[in-house]
């Protein structure tokens, strides 16, 4: 199946600001974040803490809706679901 991937700001170093990826029926978020760090490695560095899970502050939506909210890095994914990738923003 495909799914359309968004990155923004730093993520755009690793990745294009949109893209569409292959990945295999009932995959979740977390398959995409695997495949995505496999392609580009740095990438795991920006999303992932030392036991691979997702850094503070890192927000990924699938169609709009923050994981945090559904099952985090389970969620599971569907044909034609866009995931948005939102790095931690500094600032103040």
């Amino acid at each position: 199946m495909k799914v359309r991937v968004k990155s923004f700001a730093i993520l755009r170093q690793f990745l294009p600001r949109e893209t569409e990826v292959e990945i295999r029926d009932g995959s979740s978020v977390r398959d995409l974040l695997d495949l995505l760090v496999k392609q580009a490695p740095p990438l795991a560095n920006e999303l992932l803490n030392e036991k691979g899970e997702l850094k503070d502050f890192v927000n990924i939506l699938r169609n709009g809706r923050n994981i945090h909210f559904i099952s985090g890095l389970d969620t599971p994914l569907s044909e034609g679901d866009l995931v948005a990738l939102f790095p931690p923003a500094g600032g103040g």
